[in-house]
């Protein structure tokens, strides 16, 4: 499967334009992480649980786009985009999603 964030892919072309894909997860806070990201917002720096646990959320959203656009009959998802958003206190959605497509070599 191939993922871009572009609007084609290089050596390609695009023969079918099959719909929107997404991909999401939501993902809460956990207590320790918090202790530490307060303790660090104190200092100043990265907070390293918080970037770990949105890394693992966008592989865990791209992975599930995968998947709806294989349902699609895709073999490429192009113009992908990330978004997240606050869906109660302490918890977010992290999601993907792109534009489905089938192409072929030029």
């Amino acid at each position: 499967m191939i993922l871009t964030t572009t609007e084609t892919v290089a050596g390609h072309r695009v023969v079918e334009t099959l719909g929107i894909a997404k991909g999401s997860t939501v993902r809460a806070k956990h207590v320790g992480r918090d202790f530490m990201a307060g303790l660090k917002s104190i200092v100043g720096g990265e907070i390293g649980g918080y970037t770990e646990m949105l890394s693992e959320a966008r592989t865990q959203a791209e992975e599930r786009l995968m998947i709806e656009a294989r349902s699609l009959g895709a073999n490429a998802v192009v113009n992908i985009r990330y978004t997240t958003s606050a869906v109660m206190q302490g918890a977010a959605e992290m999601l993907a999603y792109g534009t489905a497509v089938r192409v072929e070599p030029a």
